[in-house]
């Protein structure tokens, strides 16, 4: 069992209650990890929180705008959320009306794998099947031949994957070294003509969802790998296949 945890991720400590009860999420991945440990604990989400496909949950908006009286109304006695995926107005906003608002920011996977175990633990819980899973299924290095991409996140205009990314960091235990790495953004709007040497292209079906007709054409004589996004950029329980989905995915 997880010893349970005084500070999140950003080094806050908020005041998480004995007993945890009710839990609102205001993440997709942080909402898939609650539901598949402790369902019941579940009492709202947001619009985007897709996964599992039957999630029975009070839904409060997305996760750059959740309606801050719809969570209050829910009577968390945690709020889940992200440093990436959510604005701090309206976390502080929760924090100003008493709640207790848990924030992950893993940069890395096996940071990643860290974090939720924390925030489980904050939730009360016990270390999930899923999560040793996930650990072990990423603990032998990869040892193939490396390729370098460019992964898009959107288009219109075209911005990618930069910096000091979790995203950028599954992709490099699976063999794909990020292209713009060392871009000073970690989303950066990039020029198509302008881009580093690559070999590979990697596109995501979220946030923009690239498919065949979509998102190959633009990189004209470089093979396109479409992944799942979900596989590709959350941390929780899909990460217990994300290294076999992701590794069939790029073999193009």
């Amino acid at each position: 069992m997880f010893a349970s945890p005084t500070s999140d991720d950003t080094g806050r400590e908020p005041a998480v209650p004995a007993r945890v009860r009710r839990v609102v999420s205001l993440v997709p991945s942080l909402t898939e990890a609650v539901a598949a440990t402790a369902p019941g604990l579940l009492v709202g989400a947001t619009d985007w929180c897709t996964h599992p496909a039957d999630l029975d949950v009070g839904r409060i908006g997305g996760t750059k705008n959740p309606r801050v009286p719809d969570v209050l109304d829910l009577r968390p006695d945690l709020v889940l959320a992200n440093a990436e995926e959510n604005r701090p107005v309206e976390l502080d906003a929760l924090r100003e009306a008493g709640c207790a608002v848990w924030v992950t920011a893993p940069e890395t996977l096996p940071a990643a794998l860290v974090s939720l175990g924390r925030m489980l633990a904050a939730c009360g819980l016990d270390e999930p099947e899923w999560l040793g899973t996930a650990r072990a299924s990423w603990a032998e290095p990869f040892a193939g031949a490396r390729r370098t991409a460019v992964v898009p996140i959107w288009r219109r205009p075209w911005m990618a994957v930069g910096r000091d990314t979790f995203t950028g960091d599954v992709l490099a235990r699976l063999g794909v070294d990020n292209a713009l790495a060392g871009h000073a953004d970690r989303y950066p709007k990039v020029a198509l003509d302008d881009l580093p040497p690559h070999d590979l292209v990697v596109l995501p079906d979220e946030p923009y969802a690239f498919t065949a007709d979509d998102g190959p054409e633009a990189f004209p004589g470089v093979p396109a790998a479409l992944v799942s996004g979900r596989h590709l950029t959350w941390y929780g329980p899909s990460l217990a296949e994300a290294r076999e989905v992701l590794t069939r995915q790029l073999d193009v």
